[in-house]
């Protein structure tokens, strides 16, 4: 099976995703976690002003199979929060790269971005 690796992302090796635009970067879980979740039906997630950092869990999903801690790709302080995913915590399955984004964060390091996978070291890693 083929998973959708957008290339213009980096990713944590526990599938998160981030997409980086000036300071301010979204972030997600990648086409491969929400499949391997399975149907999401709850998302646990940090509020506007709150501080994430890199490496370190930052909220919760959980599926019909699994309630897995979600990891910060990059450090900073929280700017938005989808909270479509209230509702319609399934637009994670349906969408992951898009209306299933999980927060925006204004960034505290932009260095970090570069110490994540590229999308070719993602794909060998879910190969």
């Amino acid at each position: 099976m083929s998973f959708d690796v957008p290339d213009d992302l980096r990713y944590l090796e526990s599938h998160e995703w981030v997409r980086v635009d000036d300071d301010s970067a979204r972030i997600g879980i990648s086409d491969f976690a929400q499949d391997e979740l399975g149907d999401v039906v709850f998302v646990d997630l940090p509020s506007e002003g709150d501080e994430i950092a890199a490496d370190e869990d930052f909220g919760v999903v959980e599926s019909i199979k699994a309630v897995s801690d979600l990891y910060a790709p990059v450090s900073g302080t929280v700017t938005a929060v989808n909270a479509a995913l209230v509702d319609a915590p399934e637009l994670i399955n349906e969408d992951p790269y898009g209306d299933g984004w999980l927060l925006e964060v204004e960034l505290a390091d932009d260095a970090e971005f570069d110490d994540l996978l590229s999308p070719d070291e993602y794909e060998d890693q879910i190969a």
